[in-house]
């Protein structure tokens, strides 16, 4: 069985660093664009490529979150980010829109995909749909039980599931609060955390009835590991780096040895914690001990005497390279180091030429001593062979210099893992106006009870659990009947499918879908597909893939502007 692999954020450089040397398997960082947490420090371009060699050199991978709703009109920008990533040799692109996810395979078709939790992905189905889609990996929904994490892994796709971080009280990328309240959309990486804010339920003054403890799922490490997730991820791209260091600390604790330590449990319950933290989801325990809030001692226990603990775990480089070296040194020749870490090898020559030695020869123990000094660098050497003529003289210096020559030479090779092919491509080629039906000839509906006036409407989409002797009335008395399928699908992917069945059987084939999991249970059943405003449609690229993907028709998202729709291209319905 594979180990879990522990991924860990990095909203800047300091904390890609914690990350790395407190034992990270792989980080995820944002673009300066398009990153779902824009307030974060994020990366421009050169710092991009600095980041991903520094975690390949440290056999650490890198994945580059793209992961916003992305506007037509941002797409030049979009194709250079993407192109960005992959000059960085970044290891794989996390995104939330299919859009994007299009533009990407057809400028690196080589650069595997993860799907974003902002993609809302909960049910095999959506895993399923992605995986047949090329996409490497997925992440899934915070909200998902231990029984339905199982079923997702049952698709032979990477599953990645949160261990530790922020819950919010919506699910990701279908939250609306914080951009309809303050104008700032999660969807765009600019979330309020509204939901944090005091609010009250049933009258209750100074509540907090929306704020939930953050969730933490470590303890559950090497059974998500059983079931067969690929990655374990910690949330906190906004967090300081004390707090990634401490979270990646347990999870290796956790993961290595069965068990956190008090001191680390310490330490991270010190760094952030809203009244501590829940599980509830995962074990399918939901109630009031879900929430909490952020408090003066929460908040006065971080501080700096804990924060420079923590630091103090984290503060020299991890020298966790192994190599083998060669040194050889001949009287009037130049010496040479050679040196591999199992996959690439480099060699360094002096210019110097060995000379004899006219007092103290250089010894086999001192040669070594002076090579194996790579303090500083990720390298150690597991076994250094040297090969000297007698009565050799040799600088220390040059000993130096090749060891700092054949290191250097070996981080260039280990920065370089994937190399992509770039292809370049226009990004709306061919792609008209969209010439199509501009009037809303469509409603959705709460209910069943729907007057004569909804006749003339083109179609009309009603809960799918409805009555199905009510769903045979309205088809009786004309009315032009379609299903929708919740936005939550949650553990109820039977009873979605064999609702859909009954919906057919009485001669309703048009199906409303807000996510990717109830679009392939419809289209299992060659049902007619309707794309729903949860679906997150921004942009052009997006109508078109929903073309390719057969719907009918979408409904926009509405933090579209007007203007933004009006120039939005393709053939679908809209």
């Amino acid at each position: 069985m594979q180990k879990i692999e522990i991924l860990a954020p990095a909203g800047g450089f300091d904390s890609l660093i914690a990350a790395v040397r407190s034992g990270a398997d792989a980080v995820y960082l944002g673009e300066k664009s398009f990153s779902a947490r824009s307030s974060a420090k994020n990366f421009d371009d050169e710092e991009l490529k600095k980041a991903v060699d520094y975690c390949h050199i440290h056999s650490v991978k890198a994945y580059v979150t793209l992961n916003t709703l992305v506007f037509d009109d941002e797409f030049d920008r979009l194709k250079s980010a993407i192109i960005s990533a992959a000059r960085a040799d970044a290891d794989a692109l996390i995104v939330q829109n299919m859009g994007v996810a299009r533009l990407a395979g057809q400028l690196v078709p080589d650069m595997p995909l993860h799907a974003s939790t902002q993609m809302s992905v909960h049910t095999a189905s959506g895993v399923r749909a992605l995986y047949e889609m090329g996409f490497k990996r997925v992440v899934l929904s915070r909200e998902m039980s231990a029984d339905e994490i199982k079923r997702c892994a049952e698709i032979p796709v990477e599953l990645e599931v949160f261990v530790h971080g922020a819950l919010c009280m919506s699910v990701s990328g279908q939250c609306y609060f914080s951009a309809m309240l303050g104008s700032r959309s999660g969807n765009r990486g600019s979330c309020a955390q509204t939901c944090r804010l005091p609010f009250s339920v049933g009258g209750e003054r100074g509540g907090y009835a929306l704020s939930l403890k953050d969730n933490s799922l470590i303890a559950h490490l090497r059974e998500l590991e059983k079931i067969g997730v690929a990655s374990a991820k910690i949330e906190g791209r906004m967090k300081r780096p004390e707090y990634v260091a401490a979270a990646v600390r347990a999870c290796r604790e956790q993961r290595d040895c069965g068990f956190v330590s008090e001191e680390t449990a310490r330490l991270l319950r010190g760094v952030f914690s809203r009244t501590g933290f829940t599980d509830g989801y995962f074990k399918g325990n939901l109630g009031r001990e879900m929430f909490g809030t952020r408090k003066k001692s929460d908040v006065v226990s971080a501080d700096e005497k804990l924060l420079s603990a923590i630091r103090q775990t984290y503060k020299d480089e991890p020298q966790n390279v192994a190599v083998e070296g060669k040194f050889t040194a001949r009287l009037g020749n130049s010496p040479r180091l050679e040196i591999t870490d199992g996959r690439n090898r480099v060699t360094a020559v002096s210019d110097t030429v060995c000379e004899k030695a006219l007092r103290l020869p250089l010894s086999a123990e001192k040669c070594t001593a002076q090579l194996s000094k790579t303090g500083g660098t990720a390298y150690e050497f597991s076994r250094l062979n040297i090969e000297l003529d007698s009565e050799l003289s040799v600088p220390l210096s040059v000993l130096n210099q090749l060891r700092r020559e054949a290191l250097e030479k070996l981080d260039e090779m280990r920065t370089a893992v994937h190399n992509y092919r770039i292809n370049d491509c226009e990004i709306f080629e061919n792609v008209k106006p969209f010439a199509g039906k501009r009037q809303a000839v469509r409603a959705r509906v709460q209910g069943t009870k729907i007057g004569e006036g909804f006749k003339d409407c083109e179609l009309v989409f009603v809960p799918l659990f409805s009555d199905i002797r009510e769903l045979e009335r309205l088809k009786s008395e004309k009315f032009n009947i379609g299903v929708e399928i919740p936005r939550g699908m949650f553990g109820r992917e039977k009873q979605i499918f064999e609702a859909l069945k009954k919906a057919k059987a009485v001669g309703i084939c048009d199906v409303l879908c807000h996510n990717i999991g109830a679009l392939y249970l419809a289209k299992s059943l060659e049902m007619t597909l309707h794309g729903g405003f949860g679906l997150n449609i921004v942009n052009t690229c997006d109508l078109l893939w929903a073309e390719e993907y057969g719907l009918k028709s979408v409904e926009l998202s509405f933090e579209l502007t007007f203007d933004r729709i009006n120039r939005l291209g393709g053939k679908i319905d809209r």
